[in-house]
């Protein structure tokens, strides 16, 4: 799987670099930020830019980190989410749970200082 995770100011980014987000890439991308988590990271942001397709293991998957990172007194973001990947979000209703961010930067901003 295409992913590079990186930090900025004390921010955990994971940024996905597959159009199609979906079995059986989830292991390695669950597996990327479960380990971020483990590690203590508190604030993770997922860069989902070139993502432009999402299927509904995947909004699965996504909620069950963002559950795991609650559970950790953490945070989840999502940046770059195209419009194809936000309409299947808010379908599903997680858009209610996820936040997100037109840009990795306003993801980042989020965070506060």
């Amino acid at each position: 799987m295409n992913l590079t995770t990186d930090r900025s100011q004390g921010i955990a980014i994971v940024r996905i670099g597959e159009t199609r987000l979906m079995y059986p890439l989830l292991a390695d991308f669950s597996g990327a930020v479960m380990s971020l988590l483990s590690a203590g990271d508190k604030k993770v942001v997922i860069d989902l830019s070139k993502v432009t397709y999402v299927d509904s293991a995947t909004i699965g998957c996504l909620m069950d980190l963002y559950r795991q990172s609650s559970a950790a007194g953490g945070e989840l973001r999502l940046a770059g989410v195209n419009k194809r990947v936000e309409t299947m979000l808010t379908m599903t209703g997680a858009h209610n749970f996820l936040k997100m961010f037109p840009d990795e930067a306003g993801a980042l901003q989020s965070f506060g200082s």
